[in-house]
């Protein structure tokens, strides 16, 4: 996320374990209510489609146990898949109408966003009141990339910052988190951790530390820890690394040099980072890599993102905390290629969490997609349980 140009208000446009049974009417099918404790059965789901009147299609899939088995086995497949859904919102009314209808995961704050959303504490409470905390998000660097500075929310680039001690730099960002914290926002998608020496005002430029990966590595941790002090779930960006790629993913395709020269450079900082992430997530770009995502970006290749979850690859260590995708519908390098829904499910089955976007209005055909997916046997029940947990325990809904 982030780009070296304002971005515009975005108008509201825009089988493992499977039993299915076909049902002629929705009524045949609310009969399926979610299992009480010791069920052996879940919970069924149904086709409500916003954009076809497709017939209802309920799913039993095999219960949960272990770690938030209770929660999971309470939801419906289209609850578990919303949970991977965070999407921009224009207002209060906006987020209040899409978690009302579809429960989804997390709002994203933009540029475009009124802000009173926040100032009101609209935010926190339409979270507070969801059946499940939301992810309220935000991109917030500082420098080009400050989306709250009309809040009093602002500071310098990340070059800049690097020019400070890493401890002043920690407190700086404690600071930040604190008053994100006090707008109701849980994520900030921040620090850049890409490694780049480009002029200030290129797409990464001065959004980086360093064209050092050892800085980048002390001063995007010591940010990181700071938000983290403050409650605010930080996020590294852009995996595998953005700081020597070909142009911007905001205008179209990019290509990163190959995976062997990012192992010396770009992804130093993950490698290091990752060893003990906190409640840290990490954000894929749309970055195709030689000799590693066969032409496609990395946000929708199962090797990339394998890589980043195992490790395996780049000499790195496991990572189980969330991993977002950049923006699906705003960004040339993916939107120009995809539409939402191929987009979003590319992301989720390549092994991707938290699926963001910059509008509300195709959330429901968004989730059609991927209960189609479920129903296909291509999104099996046991991966999508991990996904959801992997959210439930960033936003503190599980500790197991």
């Amino acid at each position: 996320m982030g780009s070296t140009r304002c971005r515009r208000a975005i108008p509201r446009f825009l089988a493992h374990g499977l039993l299915v049974l076909t049902c002629v009417a929705v009524a045949a099918c609310a009969t399926d209510t979610p299992p009480g404790a010791g069920s052996t059965t879940t919970s069924a789901y149904a086709m409500t489609s916003s954009s076809s009147s497709s017939a209802v299609v309920p799913v039993r899939l095999p219960p949960v146990t272990g770690c938030g088995a209770d929660k999971l086995n309470s939801m419906t497949v289209r609850q578990k898949l919303a949970q991977l859904i965070t999407v921009g919102v224009t207002g209060t009314a906006d987020a209040q109408s899409i978690v009302n209808s579809e429960q989804i995961g997390g709002i994203f704050v933009g540029s475009w966003t009124d802000k009173s959303i926040l100032q009101s504490g609209a935010a926190a409470r339409i979270s507070r009141t969801a059946k499940i905390p939301l992810m309220v998000t935000v991109d917030q660097e500082g420098g080009r990339v400050s989306r709250l500075s009309s809040l009093g929310i602002d500071g310098v680039s990340a070059r800049e910052l690097a020019k400070k001690t890493p401890a002043q730099v920690k407190a700086i960002a404690t600071e930040v988190g604190r008053k994100l914290r006090n707008l109701g926002v849980t994520v900030d998608f921040a620090p850049v951790v890409d490694v780049s020496d480009e002029s200030d005002n290129e797409v990464i430029g001065d959004r980086s530390f360093s064209n050092n990966p050892a800085t980048v590595t002390k001063y995007a941790g010591a940010y990181a820890a700071g938000l983290q002090a403050a409650g605010i779930t930080p996020v590294y960006k852009h995996f595998p690394g953005h700081g020597h790629g070909s142009g911007d993913s905001h205008l179209g395709v990019v290509r990163t040099p190959p995976l062997s020269q990012l192992q010396t450079s770009d992804l130093v900082p993950y490698r290091t980072l990752l060893q003990n992430p906190g409640d840290a997530a990490v954000m894929v770009g749309h970055l195709i890599v030689p000799g590693l995502t066969n032409g496609l970006p990395a946000s929708i290749s199962r090797p990339a993102i394998q890589m980043l979850r195992t490790g395996v690859g780049y000499n790195g260590p496991r990572f189980n905390g969330v991993i977002f995708s950049d923006d699906l519908s705003g960004m040339a390098a993916i939107s120009a290629q995809y539409p939402i829904e191929q987009a979003v499910e590319k992301f989720i089955l390549a092994g991707g969490d938290v699926a963001l976007w910059l509008s509300t209005d195709r959330v429901g055909s968004v989730l059609d997609t991927l209960e189609r997916a479920v129903r296909a046997g291509r999104l099996a029940p046991p991966r999508l349980n991990a996904k959801v947990l992997r959210i439930f325990r960033a936003k503190g809904v599980v500790n197991c």
